[in-house]
């Protein structure tokens, strides 16, 4: 820049989107189109565009969890029930609750249905009954009693005209229950466990999934069992696939029923009704378990108009897939546990990745939040980092193994890497800097190791030739601190290693044979973070202490301390071209540092809990943070946004100030009035009040004036007034503008006024003060007027006596 232009750093960050859960268990739901996605959350109900993954929030009052909700088929009325034991209806495009009425259960609801018609809504209740409501006319139809225990499924038959309605309870049975009746026409019996879902086939098949590992099909003519099918697993869900359409890539090569199974391993599966055969089984990227893990499907939908099937997760993962090949289409994360680190990755920045408390990576991309899992590690990943083109990046983990990972062309990312050495987990990571060549870790084992990426190794990722990771070996090994290294990273040029570590040192390393260069003492506790400036010989080190320290590289000197952190300092990096400073604490802010003046110039308060994950993006305008609150946050500089508005704000200020002077001179006052009280300046209020005063007949123009005033103005009057009473020199102004507020509102409309019970109270003992003053001005003028008659009587007296 010119030598005249003031170099402008960022002062100010605003959030500019964040991740948070949006899915903590229980049923989700799809409207009919696929476009909204309906997920419980504690006490709210999320709606989720599926494109964009933008949400929002149906909350309720009563600050009670939701214990189930449903959609009707024509996606116009959704019902919550919460454990308030209270039925809400909402117009969820609105976020508007239209109706709230007592679900009449003696204990929360379990399920809900709605039949064909979106007219009745069936409630199963954990009291054991079930509740039919008319949703036209506002009334309960229905109590069907007769079930045991938690009635946790309840479904219509398609065919209204049959009035029928299927519930399932913790007995295991299937009821069927007439509805002209109210009577339980039927028991399916035939599960050992709990029936986990229901399908209908025609009118007049029936398949049952349940937890006993198997699906049956009925037949609702004679009610009896038609056939068994062993699934070998816990069934959570079994639905069926259209009649219509091509699924010969899931093993459909006969006409026949065929349906689809999820459950405790995590898999799909396809079912030939007539056969009880599986046709086709889900290859999937992780080893199965047989008992239930965390990748266990708890539901499976289908969605016609979109031609998808979609599943959730233990790990409240939502997944779609095309109905027709289980090709992924979108995976949308409902809920990341602790977020320890989070790198932005991709030549544009257009991903992150993201290490929660788990061994699975997880790679968002910003624009649709799809989300893609990375699978390899086996306990916690702990740390990440990023190469600079921004495709390859590499992890670490519990597991005392690093893997390294590369982004191809269409975002996908695979692992092309792995390397084992250390004895513990490995906690901190760092990239080379100017090619992917090398690559720096730190272990609880106290050693920091060097890894070498061959060339070939790059070059073959690139090509997307690796089928499975090539095993890295570490080049050199140095024990480098006598507790825990908490952090490390290597210096712009690849030539130096700087590591911190909870025996309160930094250490500076060469890079080439790992030897020591020199330490840097001076924090009172554990260091968490180094960094190198990017553009100066200095390292920057924060601590535990609640400082950040700058230290020179040539004499190991501490150069500056910032101060300002009221807990530990977890991570720093360099921003605006290394001229500022972002550190996050471990009570949720960020801070703002100005190297050259010391200052903070900002903090920031967008998390609840620990700060883990700090990084900066490529443009250097946007920064990425987060936290144990599970919460993702992105940050936008708006520096020039923000100073634009206070620009143009003073700018409108001068207008209108010039504005002001000129209705003044030209003497059109309630223009004058209006504009000083927008301005929100009482003493051009006061000016403009004493020039209307002024004038000939003043005490009259001044009433009319006020009266013409809109409400909210007389407010701001009202407010003003009281402050010019606290003066004698203004009183009589305050006092001319309080009769005629008096004189012309009622006492019912100014109590309406907001303030008026304050103002009242502070006018009150001015103006008695001020009445007492004129009495006493009054007494004293009469007093002289009473002395100078007497003086003239005196006077005139004498003058008569002379002239006689």
């Amino acid at each position: 820049p010119p030598a005249g232009a003031r170099l402008s750093f960022p002062s100010s960050y605003a959030v500019s989107r964040k991740m948070e859960p949006f899915y903590k268990g229980g049923r989700v739901q799809i409207n009919r189109d696929g476009k909204f996605m309906f997920c419980p959350c504690g006490t709210k109900l999320n709606v989720i565009d599926v494109e964009t993954g933008a949400l929002h929030s149906l909350r309720q009052d009563d600050e009670e969890d939701i214990s189930s909700f449903v959609l009707s088929p024509d996606d116009e009325i959704l019902v919550t029930g919460s454990r308030a034991l209270l039925l809400k209806q909402w117009k969820w495009r609105e976020n508007k609750c239209v109706r709230t009425w007592k679900a009449v259960h003696i204990a929360p609801v379990a399920s809900m249905a709605f039949d064909s018609t979106s007219t009745l809504l069936a409630t199963g209740g954990c009291d054991s009954t079930i509740k039919i409501w008319d949703m036209i006319k506002q009334y309960c139809t229905h109590n069907l009693k007769g079930s045991s225990g938690v009635v946790h499924l309840v479904e219509f038959h398609p065919d209204i005209s049959r009035l029928q309605l299927f519930s399932s309870s913790i007995d295991y049975k299937i009821r069927i229950w007439d509805l002209n009746s109210s009577k339980c026409v039927a028991l399916l019996d035939g599960h050992f466990s709990a029936v986990t879902s229901l399908a209908f086939a025609g009118g007049n098949t029936l398949i049952s999934s349940g937890r006993d590992k198997i699906c049956m099909v009925w037949d609702l003519k004679t009610r009896e069992s038609k056939r068994t099918v062993p699934v070998y697993e816990s069934v959570e869900a079994a639905i069926l696939l259209p009649e219509k359409g091509d699924f010969s890539q899931l093993g459909v090569k006969k006409q026949g029923l065929h349906f689809v199974t999820a459950g405790s391993k995590g898999i799909l599966k396809v079912w030939e009704v007539a056969t009880a055969a599986c046709v086709y089984t889900q290859p999937v990227p992780f080893e199965s378990k047989e008992e239930a893990s965390e990748r266990s499907l708890t539901q499976c939908m289908l969605v016609p108009e979109r031609n998808e099937i979609v599943t959730v997760s233990v790990e409240h993962n939502i997944v779609l897939y095309d109905a027709q090949t289980l090709q992924l289409r979108k995976q949308l994360a409902g809920y990341n546990d602790e977020v320890l680190d989070v790198k932005f990755l991709g030549p544009g920045d257009s991903h992150i990745v993201v290490a929660t408390n788990s061994p699975q990576l997880k790679v968002f991309e910003l624009a649709t939040s799809h989300c893609q899992i990375l699978y390899g590690h086996t306990e916690t990943v702990l740390a990440l980092d990023v190469f600079r083109k921004g495709l390859m990046f590499v992890s670490c983990a519990k597991d005392k193994s690093l893997r390294v990972w590369r982004m191809n062309k269409d975002g996908r990312v695979i692992c092309v890497a792995q390397g084992l050495g250390h004895a513990h987990g490995v906690g901190a990571v760092s990239c080379s800097r100017l090619k992917e060549s090398f690559i720096v870790t730190s272990s609880q084992d106290c050693t920091i190791k060097i890894w070498n990426i061959p060339e070939s190794l790059a070059s073959k990722a690139k090509a997307a030739l690796i089928s499975s990771p090539e095993t890295l070996h570490a080049k050199v090994t140095e024990r480098g601190h006598d507790k825990d290294i908490n952090s490390v990273t290597v210096s712009p040029n690849d030539k130096l290693i700087a590591t911190g570590s909870q025996d309160r040192l930094a250490k500076l390393w060469s890079c080439s044979d790992c030897s020591l260069l020199g330490v840097f003492t001076g924090h009172k506790r554990g260091i968490w973070c180094v960094q190198f400036s990017p553009v100066d010989q200095v390292l920057a080190t924060s601590s535990a202490d609640g400082t950040l320290k700058l230290w020179g590289l040539r004499d190991f000197s501490c150069l500056k301390t910032f101060e300002g952190h009221d807990a530990s300092v977890l991570k720093i990096i360099f921003v605006s071209r290394g001229a500022q400073l972002l550190s996050s604490g471990s009570d949720g802010l960020l801070k703002l540092w100005t190297i050259k003046t010391n200052e903070c110039v900002k903090t920031l308060d967008g998390h609840e809990d620990k700060i883990w994950g700090l990084h900066s993006n490529k443009q250097d305008d946007m920064v990425v943070t987060a936290s144990s609150d599970s919460c993702i946050t992105l940050w936008k500089d708006v520096t020039e946004t923000e100073e634009k508005e206070a620009q143009a704000k003073q700018e409108e200020q001068i207008l209108k100030e010039q504005e002001l002077s000129n209705l003044l001179h030209e003497k059109r006052y309630l223009k004058a009035l209006g504009l000083a009280i927008s301005l929100d300046r009482p003493h051009t209020v006061l000016m403009v009040v004493k020039a209307i005063l002024k004038e000939t007949d003043g005490r009259k123009h001044l009433e009319e004036n006020i009266v013409r005033l809109r409400k909210d103005q007389k407010e701001a009057v009202l407010t003003f007034l009281v402050t010019w009473n606290t003066n004698s020199r203004n009183c009589h102004e305050a006092q001319a503008v309080i009769e005629t507020l008096l004189k012309h509102e009622a006492p019912d409309s100014l109590l309406q006024y907001s303030g008026i019970k304050a103002a009242v109270e502070s006018l009150l003992p001015y103006t008695e003060r001020h009445f007492q003053r004129l009495s006493r001005l009054l007494q004293a003028s009469m007093f002289i007027d009473f002395m100078w008659q007497n003086m003239r009587l005196a006077d005139a007296a004498q003058q008569e006596d002379v002239s006689s």
